[in-house]
């Protein structure tokens, strides 16, 4: 019976090594297996093993198996339209289909299908001068927000980016790499942030930079609330005050640290309190009116120089409201009376194009005749109808005239909500990842961009179709070459519900 040889494996691992570097040494094996007892078959042996051990350790490793397309197609679905995590895409797919998908296997597609999305994004653009809004999204930390540039008619993302320093040379950067491109864009819209202000003189000086209504309305209501509660404060004491002032009529000493016992300087603040918030809450609601679209009064349809007007006006108003205002919130409505000043001239660079249209339009148009189409344009919601519907109201020798009023009405640009909204879509990928990368941030817009909405008043359109690509696709993974399924998979069978009731046993 043969007896292993009374080695180690570190041992017989340092022969063969010795071997291994002696190979073709004449004398060298019969030395060897004199000095360590072992026969020189067992030593041929050993080298034979170590040899193919070292080619096995040196060999390219075997290509992984080809991921199935419907297998990629649910793996980025689940990412992308679930806000699923790697190990929450691994769980789903084990719990419905039965399928282990290792995380190497889903790293590998998502990291494929982000290189297509990023690819996807540097080559297409709209074939026309879009209104483009620009904002900052921050995530969880400070350091860096992740860069927009979203189309305001369609919605459609034209270019993301970060995280990345928010500053004037990174937002330069940004555009003139859109621009090369081949975007184009003849208006932007920005909540007033200077960094973003001094990319776009940059890139595009001549291009009218139209500031976010909503970011100073938004400004306005702070202050309102402020106010409000001042007032509130104050009211509330007035009980207490009368207190004080009876303790004080009585020959008694007030309590408290700072008692106040002057009813009649009391209700003096009060009123002076009240009347300071209900006046911000007037102008806010003119500014407001101001900044439509369209503004009527009793004079019809208000041109530029008039509407130019009365937001002169009002800024005074506001800077007087501002003087008077009490010590404890004066301060604050001194600054919204600045922050308006300064965001005034950007706030109405709609409004110089619509004034030359309506200009255009007075020889077949009268000032009359489109003022009962700005009073019939601003109650369409309430009317239920749209543009195209109000053009066939009016009589036939208005109707040219007015589908080109009511599509420059249609086309003004004030807000920059839909860069809003795409940052609501971000926000719980955001929370699920930590932190967006490009090609996820990428790969999410090719998602946004091709999905059609599915009510609303823009159903069964996609936000590229809205921003003028007609012929846009519908389907997102199709359009980064990730096909549907020849063969669609069984739908699941549904028990029927019972037409009779069940019998009950007694």
């Amino acid at each position: 019976m043969a007896q292993p040889h009374p080695s180690t494996p570190t041992e017989r691992a340092q022969a063969v090594a010795e071997l291994l570097g002696q190979q073709g040494r004449y004398g060298a094996v019969s030395a060897m297996s004199r000095r360590l007892g072992v026969s020189r078959q067992t030593l041929y042996a050993w080298r034979a093993r170590g040899q193919q051990a070292v080619l096995a350790a040196f060999q390219p490793p075997a290509p992984p198996a080809p991921v199935p397309p419907r297998l990629e197609r649910q793996i980025l679905t689940l990412l992308v339209e679930a806000h699923a995590s790697y190990r929450g895409i691994q769980r789903v797919l084990l719990e419905i289909s039965g399928a282990r998908v290792g995380l190497d296997t889903i790293s590998a597609v998502v990291t494929m299908a982000q290189e297509r999305a990023r690819r996807w994004l540097a080559t297409h653009q709209p074939p026309t001068a879009r209104a483009l809004a620009l904002d900052e999204l921050y995530g969880n930390a400070r350091r860096g927000a992740y860069l927009h540039v979203v189309d305001v008619a369609g919605g459609a993302v034209w270019a993301a980016d970060g995280p990345l320093p928010v500053d004037h040379e990174t937002w330069t950067l940004l555009l003139w790499e859109a621009q090369a491109q081949g975007l184009r864009w003849h208006r932007v819209v920005t909540d007033g942030a200077g960094a973003m202000q001094r990319a776009c003189a940059t890139v595009a000086p001549g291009v009218p930079r139209q500031r976010d209504l909503w970011h100073v309305l938004h400004r306005c209501s702070q202050v309102q609330g402020r106010l409000d509660r001042h007032w509130a404060r104050l009211d509330a004491q007035t009980a207490a005050v009368a207190r004080q002032a009876a303790r004080v009529a009585a020959g008694r000493a007030p309590l408290g640290r700072h008692p106040q016992t002057d009813r009649a300087a009391h209700a003096a603040a009060v009123a002076l309190a009240r009347r300071t918030a209900d006046a911000l809450r007037v102008l806010t609601g003119e500014l407001r009116r101001l900044l439509e679209v369209v503004v009527l009064d009793a004079r019809g349809l208000l041109e530029q120089a008039q509407r130019q007007a009365e937001l002169d006006a009002l800024l005074a108003l506001l800077g007087q409201l501002g003087d008077s205002a009490p010590a404890a919130v004066q301060h604050a409505v001194q600054q919204l009376h600045q922050h308006v000043a300064q965001a005034l001239p950007e706030l109405v660079t709609f409004v110089a194009p619509l004034d030359r249209v309506q200009q255009e339009l007075r020889g077949v148009l009268p000032p009359d005749q489109q003022a009962l189409l700005a009073w019939a344009w601003q109650r369409r919601a309430r009317l239920a109808v749209t543009s195209e519907e109000l053009v066939r109201w009016v009589p036939d020798a208005w109707r040219r005239a007015a589908r080109l009023l009511l599509a420059a009405w249609e086309a003004a640009v004030r807000v920059s909500s839909a860069v809003e909204r795409w940052h609501s879509i971000l926000r719980p990928h955001l929370a699920v990842h930590r932190t967006l990368s490009s090609g996820l941030l990428a790969l999410v817009a090719v998602w946004h961009n091709h999905r059609v909405f599915a009510r609303g008043a823009h159903q069964g359109q996609n936000p590229l179709q809205l921003s003028g690509v007609a012929d846009a696709a519908t389907d997102w993974l199709t359009a980064l070459g990730y096909p549907l399924a020849q063969e669609p998979p069984a739908p699941l069978s549904v028990l029927p519900t019972p037409t009779a009731p069940l019998a009950v046993a007694a």
